[in-house]
């Protein structure tokens, strides 16, 4: 006969294997197997580490229930059904549905709590608290791929997909979704005032002018569900319609009425663009032409023809200030022609402005003369 000594210390488990079928669990201690012909095999297990993932373990499950109840923690979750382990009290594991599991009894206190995710795939706002907070730890949760978790900003709002079809919508918070039985995708949508822009368009004026227009336009949503439900991409109808007025506002009129009122294009844009979305939970906000571009040769005609309008003016005001300047020494003719004082007054004044660009003055015939000449020309 054949002896083995075995020791189980207290933070373990042994299983005891006679010709590799299962005979029984071994409990702290030591034991003294004996055995004449079968080959005895003691696998030992820390608990330390609960899961036992042993190729025996559906056979204990299905046939050895007392020794389950005494040694493990059973774990049987149906299709409609989902775990979560927690180990000393703070969860470790999301279990998927159908799992099937045994964990060691002992050291370190295990418990399953059973969520059924039958009906509205949505967590408990109190559960998904607890999943986020998870994230804050060391050790992170196994699992986690079978929830989809959601944050929608302030001022946003976030499209509920469950199972390829939109079932509502989600208001700022948190929230967390079972993946489990079903397909779950979420679409997250601004809905402060958003910004489109319309660039490089070229487009025909009715006299056949080739301009080129940027355009800018602010919109927003008034109703979420109602434009996601009739447009596939609401952003990509709203730049479409912005092209398609821009052309109406500039292909009906020549280039003349476009320079003569610029606002024209932004009052026919925003007129088509808000009776055309309207109906789909979208609200144009604003519309404004950026930029219009000439074609060079265009610009080259423009200029001569805005030159030569200057140049019109230019000689209108100079014809009218020489009138003005004619009529003026016409009037100052008259009074002097009735007033000798005045007519003497202008002389001097003539004479003054004359000796102002004089540098030097040479006398000849000597001072007497000159006085005498001053004399002449002094007022009697």
């Amino acid at each position: 006969m054949e002896f083995k000594r075995v020791t189980i210390r207290k933070n373990e488990r042994g299983m005891l294997l006679r010709n590799g079928d299962f005979e029984r669990i071994l409990g702290p201690g030591t034991h003294v197997l004996a055995s004449l012909v079968d080959k005895l095999t003691v696998e030992k297990f820390a608990l330390e580490q609960p899961a036992f993932t042993h190729t025996i373990a559906d056979y204990l499950l299905a046939s050895e229930p007392a020794v389950v109840a005494e040694h493990f923690v059973r774990v049987e979750l149906s299709e409609t059904q989902a775990g979560l382990r927690c180990e000393n009290g703070v969860l470790v594991e999301i279990l998927p549905p159908a799992t099937r599991r045994l964990y060691w009894r002992g050291v370190v206190d295990v418990r399953v709590d059973v969520v059924d995710i039958a009906g509205d795939p949505q967590l408990p706002d109190e559960l998904a608290h607890r999943l986020t907070q998870t994230q804050l730890r060391q050790r992170a949760v196994t699992g986690l791929a079978g929830v989809l978790q959601v944050q929608v900003p302030d001022r946003g709002a976030c499209l509920l997909y469950v199972d390829g079809k939109v079932t509502r919508l989600l208001e700022a918070g948190s929230y967390a979704f079972w993946k489990f039985g079903h397909n779950i995708a979420v679409e997250l949508v601004d809905l402060r005032l958003q910004v489109v822009e319309v660039t490089g368009q070229e487009i025909l004026t009715k006299d056949k002018v080739s301009l080129r227009l940027n355009l800018a336009a602010t919109w927003r949503y008034t109703d979420v569900l109602k434009a996601h439900a009739q447009l596939a991409k609401p952003a990509e109808q709203m730049y479409r319609e912005l092209q398609f007025g821009l052309r109406a506002a500039v292909g009906t009129r020549t280039l003349d009425e476009l320079l003569e009122n610029k606002t024209v294009i932004d009052e026919v844009v925003f007129k088509h663009v808000h009776a055309k979305l309207s109906a789909f939970g979208l609200e144009l906000d604003g519309v404004g032409v950026k930029d219009i571009v000439l074609p060079g040769e265009m610009k080259t005609i423009l200029a001569q023809v805005v030159e030569a309008g200057k140049a019109a003016e230019a000689n209108v005001i100079r014809r009218r200030e020489e009138t003005a300047a004619t009529r003026s020494l016409l009037n100052t003719a008259k009074v002097m022609e009735d007033n000798p004082v005045a007519l003497r007054l202008k002389e001097l004044e003539t004479l003054e402005r004359i000796a102002e660009r004089i540098d030097k003055i040479s006398v000849f015939g000597g001072l007497d003369q000159v006085l005498n000449g001053l004399v002449k020309l002094a007022p009697r």
